[in-house]
């Protein structure tokens, strides 16, 4: 009888380990409970973008836990009271603010006849410790119905900002603190083209 008792125990830990185990397992597509949006959606799966050549739903990207995932707006028109803040540092980058004050400083915009107005488009990539990046931005979100070739345009304006600034210099502490962190810049066009197109 005793052996029985012992038998039925052992039969059901082994039991409970197992579909405890088979639930650990089961992984959800969809991180922090967000779900998939589809290309039908009628909009970019923020920050995201869908598209028809996915292959399977677009999944929206994780929203990193405060401090690894360093995000910043750059706008074309800083406005007066941050234009401080669009000054590249005269010493080696210490400090994250540092670092958005260079990356502001970089940027060059599109010259305004291949311009749009209110364009939006936001990259992600990462540094190196020694200030270069990994790889090439790329592309987590862009304005709603804008033709691809505008897309391009801003493309390559990102593009070429970030490759006359590199490399960055980072102190020791930052290039370690930095290398490989995921870095996303939102950039937005927020010059009255309207009337720059205007002037003589």
């Amino acid at each position: 009888m005793f052996r029985c008792i012992i038998a039925c125990l052992i039969a059901l830990f082994v039991g409970t380990s197992a579909a405890t185990a088979q639930s650990r397992r089961q992984i959800d597509a969809t991180p922090f409970a967000h779900a998939p949006c589809s290309v039908l959606d009628g909009q970019p799966c923020t920050p995201s973008f869908c598209s028809v050549f996915n292959d399977g739903p677009c999944i929206p990207e994780i929203d990193y836990p405060t401090g690894q995932n360093l995000q910043l707006t750059i706008e074309s028109v800083p406005p007066p009271d941050q234009a401080a803040k669009y000054r590249k540092p005269d010493h080696d980058l210490d400090t994250i603010g540092d670092l958005f004050a260079a990356l502001r400083s970089c940027w060059s915009p599109p010259p305004p006849d291949m311009a749009r107005e209110g364009m939006q488009m936001s990259v992600r990539f990462s540094f190196k410790r020694t200030g270069e990046i990994i790889a090439a931005p790329r592309v987590t979100y862009a304005t709603a119905g804008i033709p691809s070739d505008t897309r391009d345009t801003y493309l390559k304006a990102i593009n070429a900002s970030l490759s006359a600034c590199m490399p960055l210099k980072f102190t020791g502490g930052l290039g370690g603190a930095l290398a490989g962190r995921p870095i996303a810049i939102r950039y937005v066009d927020n010059r009255d083209l309207g009337r720059q197109a205007g002037k003589p």
